[in-house]
């Protein structure tokens, strides 16, 4: 029974019988075949196991990043979150990014956290077409401003003051103010660059956002006269030429004054008022015009009208520098002939001055490069001058009148399109110190960087130059300056000092 039946087990071609060697070949391929379908059949199983201990070491990851918060949030949403697991989110909230690159191909994208439903989305091409003023392009316009403020001034005694276009300046106020519920002062962070002082950015907020109740000129005899605005009148307040809180508007060909401010500030100066750009309807066509503060310290009333200018030649200048008057608050002998101003704030201001090429303070007759036609040394002939250069008066040298040691830099005026070889060193004539501070920010190449976080604050400063691009062809310029001065400093052996107030 047992061998019947492990005879019916084997297949027919292993059965013993007759025949055996008949089937002898087709036997052994038959032995082939069904051994390469086990051997498939284990690899296939193999690999089923291998994958499914994948999927479940993943899924065992996931978990745990779950757990843990680390897990990375993509676009598409998963199951996990849909029902709501707890990790944490990161967000970029209150947050502005400034890509740097040395070549830049492209201007560079600024991304930041900002409220789309409020802000007002300007066209590339509105971008592009606002007001880029230049002192090369639009030098005739600013002698016609210049020359209408002057025969104001003529015609009318010191101090006096005027409404300005009473008749349609109210409507006027009324649609500006009310189109522009969102401050141009863009601060997304919880605080303010580090090189701006809270009353810095409360000025700037004044400035850029404070209801105009009132616009009048001021006349300063044979100074050229002020626009002034008042903000919201306060009750307290008494009359004058501002009863409350002011700012002074300048011409838009002067944007350089915001960029000045905010060079300022980046460098440690802390010399200059604040300035912003700022857009009124009923005066230069709604063009952005430089508005800084009214200060009564530096523009006072009645008998003192006239500001607290520091009257110096070239050659008491030069004599004042080499005497060190007031340093370390040493006070000069009687005959001395020293000026107030203490000895380290000419290096600051030739600093700045340099950067910027302002040579309306130090070398009003353009004696130390060479002026164009429309430079209003030339217009006035004060260029015939330079021949006896010790007799030259300095002008724009301004101290508060409760402060005469420390000097307020005003009308800055700066050329960003004079070339590095037609720079004015006689700014930097008989300099031996400079701030330690602002050299440091110089050398380290962080100057840029700077500069490019606080100007993105003044909203209207920024679309008016081009937006990005604009400004750091403007930096460019500073930049190349910057290199020119520290070769200078190298070359003179000028030493770098710390210039505490």
């Amino acid at each position: 029974m047992g061998k019947s039946l492990f005879h019916w087990l084997l297949p027919p071609c292993v059965r013993p019988r007759g025949g055996f060697r008949r089937c002898a070949p087709r036997s052994n391929r038959t032995v082939i075949i069904a051994s390469a379908c086990v051997l498939y059949l284990l690899v296939v199983v193999s690999h089923l196991g291998h994958s499914r201990q994948l999927r479940l070491g993943r899924t065992e990851r996931e978990k745990y990043r779950h757990t843990r918060g680390l897990y990375r949030v993509d676009t598409t949403v998963s199951e996990d979150f849909e029902l709501g697991a707890s990790f944490a989110l990161p967000t970029r909230t209150n947050v502005v990014y400034i890509t740097l690159k040395t070549k830049r191909l492209k201007p560079a994208h600024i991304r930041g956290t900002i409220r789309p439903k409020l802000r007002r989305k300007l066209r590339r091409n509105q971008d592009e077409a606002d007001a880029r003023f230049t002192h090369s392009k639009l030098g005739p316009l600013e002698r016609d401003a210049g020359q209408t403020k002057r025969r104001f001034a003529s015609s009318h005694p010191r101090g006096e003051t005027r409404d300005v276009l009473p008749n349609v300046m109210h409507a006027s106020l009324a649609d500006s103010q009310a189109a522009s519920p969102v401050s141009s002062i863009r601060i997304y962070s919880q605080k303010a660059p580090p090189w701006l002082s809270a009353q810095d950015v409360e000025a700037m907020r004044f400035l850029a956002d404070a209801k105009v109740s009132r616009v009048k000129e001021v006349s300063r005899g044979d100074s050229p006269s002020l626009l002034v605005f008042e903000g919201e009148r306060s009750v307290s307040q008494t009359e004058g030429v501002c009863g409350g809180q002011c700012g002074v508007i300048s011409n838009p060909v002067d944007t350089t004054q915001v960029f000045a401010f905010h060079l300022d500030r980046v460098l440690g100066l802390n010399r200059t008022l604040p300035a912003v750009s700022r857009r009124f309807d009923f005066l230069h066509d709604g063009q952005p015009c430089p508005v800084g503060p009214w200060d009564a310290s530096l523009l006072p009333e009645g008998r003192a009208a006239s500001r607290s200018t520091v009257r110096l030649t070239w050659a008491e200048y030069q004599r004042s520098l080499k005497q060190r008057c007031w340093h370390k608050n040493i006070r000069p002998k009687s005959d001395s002939g020293c000026s107030p101003v203490h000895h380290l704030e000419w290096s600051q201001l030739a600093l700045f001055d340099f950067l910027l090429q302002i040579h309306n303070r130090l070398d009003p007759s353009c004696c130390g490069f060479r002026p164009r036609r429309e430079d209003v040394c030339v217009q006035l002939d004060h260029d015939a001058k330079c021949g006896d250069q010790n007799h030259i008066e300095l002008t724009t040298l301004i101290h508060r009148g409760h402060d005469p040691g420390h000097l307020v830099f005003t009308d800055n005026k700066g050329f960003f399109d004079r070339n590095e070889d037609n720079l004015d060193f006689r700014l930097l004539e008989g300099i031996k110190e400079l701030p330690e501070q602002a050299v440091l920010v110089l050398k380290n190449r962080r100057l840029r960087e700077k500069l490019l976080q606080s100007l993105f604050l003044d909203q209207t400063y920024w679309e008016s130059q081009g937006g990005r691009r604009g400004v750091d062809k403007l930096i460019d310029v500073v930049e190349r300056r910057a290199t020119v001065l520290l070769t200078y400093i190298d070359a003179h052996g000028i030493k770098s000092i710390t210039m505490n107030d």
